[in-house]
């Protein structure tokens, strides 16, 4: 048992040794496919350059090319991003060295943090100006159709800069509204802003309300960003707040930015709108349209005439998954939750045979300020498809029109949640991978002199026994990176090998304890086989309590800390449990085969 528990270990442990390779990573943005062709273009482009590709890989739409060093990953990076152009997202990457016939048996290394991989920092800032916007405009929303189910007749509903303006004909339903809304809008301020004639009431958002938008805003964002970070994969993401209105977004191993960027900053999301038959294209072209509607480009060309109403947002989308149609085109099937169903089973129902669009709206950072220092955002909405309602709709629909890379991504944006802000990058950074190395290679410095000074010392002191207790130690350090590299979620961080350290000193503990008490039994006189036996059998429930207690204290420390504090307790919790079972086991596996049942007169102990 302990020679196949150890095997399993040190099998899970040997992809580490292989290290990694420098890679370039190549994705489809906006209406473009990484496809096989792609593929040979980009292998024949860099042979031509003399750069040798170790490996080139095409999976779900992104193509990862192997090159031997860093400097031929920046020469590829250039090579490809000039021949491709701005239609596709390269990006430079580290990716594992692992052989494929081992990682077919799920062999993989352990991943790596910020700090010993390298990777890129962002400072990401929250526009809570449209936050409020769109507060205001579900208010809107709402003040439209409370007045009209109390039958308050109103003559319009707009945002000004004073906040929401309500305009009546008379006095007598300007107070029936402003009595009606006040009791049902607790976190407004109402006001009377009639002038002569021009009867209107001013709805502001109370102090207490407006704090609220603005740390939901930034709450749902943090949400949102971590599961965008899961989306993509990155291993021991670090996403948290700064301040009330900015997050902190690190990304261990990624060493460009364009693609992370692409995904954790775009605000994507759709919108269902009826298609207004009745307008004309030919005065639409010119700008003019009727009143309620509004005219959107389309993204095979052209344009359509919308009705402003939105019949269904994004923000009822439970799940969004990207395949295909009979004929193969790309599409992503859109799952709603029981409110959303609802509320499209209605629209639907009372519009079949009639044309339905579907909004695409993205943010994007300009790259620009705004005169008050903020940075200006690129509001990009366009109609990715217009359908006529064949029947009534419910929970379960599909949204086509759009290429493989776009449908991948619309329903990554999708899944992982829409923000309900954009955000835009004002700091970033990049941790190069060589101030990692460094960080690694001081590290196992550290310990490696520190179990080199507990092997001497354990042989020396117990002899036979020390070498026993040796063998458990590499076996435990063996089985600590077998087990790291097994569990998905586990991270290898600079204070984790700090918690490797610590385990290498507190491993040989129990082999201690053991020993001594073997000593002190045969002291007593007792024979070598019943001192074996006694030493394991009573030291075990003092090593026992010991490391129970520590491993509650390294629980506690990977439950409430965040960050390096819960990388050193992972390490030390899989330490501890891997050093009892060394130590108790191991070891005890080994005197058992080479002095149980014999006829011993003295131990080298």
């Amino acid at each position: 048992m302990v020679v196949i528990i150890i095997a399993i270990g040190a099998f899970y442990a040997v992809p580490n040794l292989f290290g990694e390779d420098h890679a370039v990573q190549v994705v489809g943005t906006r209406g473009a496919d990484v496809t096989v062709t792609t593929q040979t273009q980009i292998n024949d482009l860099l042979q031509s350059k003399g750069i040798g590709v170790k490996r080139s890989e095409l999976e779900n739409g992104q193509l990862l090319v192997r090159v031997n060093n860093a400097e031929q990953q920046l020469l590829a990076k250039e090579a490809i991003a000039e021949a491709l152009g701005d239609k596709f997202s390269v990006a430079l990457n580290l990716a594992p060295a692992t052989p494929a016939w081992l990682e077919s048996l799920g062999g993989s290394p352990m991943k790596l943090g910020l700090d010993l991989r390298g990777g890129v920092h962002f400072l990401m800032e929250v526009d809570m100006g449209e936050a409020i916007r769109k507060m205001e405009e579900a208010k809107i929303a709402d003040f439209r159709s409370q007045l009209r189910e109390e039958g308050i007749r109103y003559s319009g509903v707009k945002a000004t800069a004073k906040g929401i303006e309500i305009k009546f004909r008379d006095a007598e339903n300007l107070a029936k509204a402003e009595s009606f809304l006040k009791s049902r809008s607790n976190d407004m301020v109402f006001s009377d802003a009639s002038e002569g004639n021009n009867f209107a009431l001013m709805a502001t958002m109370s102090e207490v309300y407006l704090k609220q938008v603005k740390e939901d805003a930034l709450s749902q964002n943090i949400t949102t960003i971590r599961n965008r970070v899961n989306e993509l994969g990155v291993a021991e993401p670090v996403v948290q707040r700064q301040g009330a209105e900015r997050i902190i977004v690190e990304l261990p191993g990624v060493q460009d930015t364009a693609r992370a960027k692409e995904i954790l900053g775009a605000t994507a999301s759709i919108e269902f709108h009826m298609v207004d038959e009745k307008a004309d294209m030919n005065a639409a072209q010119s700008g003019r349209v009727p009143p309620g509607s509004e005219v959107y480009p389309r993204r095979e060309g052209g344009i359509a005439v919308l009705k402003k109403e939105v019949m269904l947002t994004g923000d009822h989308i439970t799940g969004a998954q990207p395949s295909f149609d009979q004929y193969s085109r790309p599409q992503v099937s859109i799952s709603l939750d029981a409110k959303g169903g609802n509320i499209f089973s209605n629209v639907t129902k009372d519009n079949i045979g009639k044309p339905m669009a579907t909004l695409f709206i993205e943010y994007k950072d300009s790259g620009k300020r705004n005169p008050d220092g903020s940075v200006k955002m690129d509001k990009i909405e366009e109609v990715i498809s217009v359908a006529t309602i064949q029947a009534r709709l419910g929970r379960n629909f599909v949204i086509t029109g759009l290429s493989h890379g776009e449908a991948q991504n619309l329903a990554l944006l999708l899944r992982a949640g829409a923000l309900i802000a954009p955000v835009s990058i004002v700091e970033e950074r990049t941790i190069g991978p060589s101030l990692g190395a460094e960080n690694i290679e001081n590290g196992m410095q550290a310990m490696l002199w520190g179990m080199a000074v507990v092997l001497i010392f354990m042989l020396i002191y117990y002899r036979a026994f020390g070498v026993i207790a040796n063998l458990a130690l590499c076996a435990n350090l063996i089985m600590v990176v077998g087990v790291m590299s097994m569990i998905p979620g586990a991270v290898l961080t600079l204070p984790g090998i700090a918690g490797m350290v610590l385990t290498v000193g507190m491993a040989v503990d129990g082999n201690v304890l053991i020993y001594e008490r073997i000593r002190e039994e045969l002291r007593a006189g007792r024979s070598v086989q019943q001192a074996i036996h006694e030493g394991y059998g009573n030291a075990f429930s003092t090593i026992a309590d010991a490391n129970i207690t520590t491993f509650i204290t390294a629980l506690i420390l990977f439950a409430v800390g965040s960050g390096a504090i819960k990388g050193f307790a992972v390490t030390l919790m899989i330490g501890i449990a891997t050093s009892m079972f060394t130590a108790i086991v191991g070891t005890r596996a080994i005197v058992n085969a080479m002095w149980g049942g014999k006829r011993v007169k003295k131990l080298s102990i």
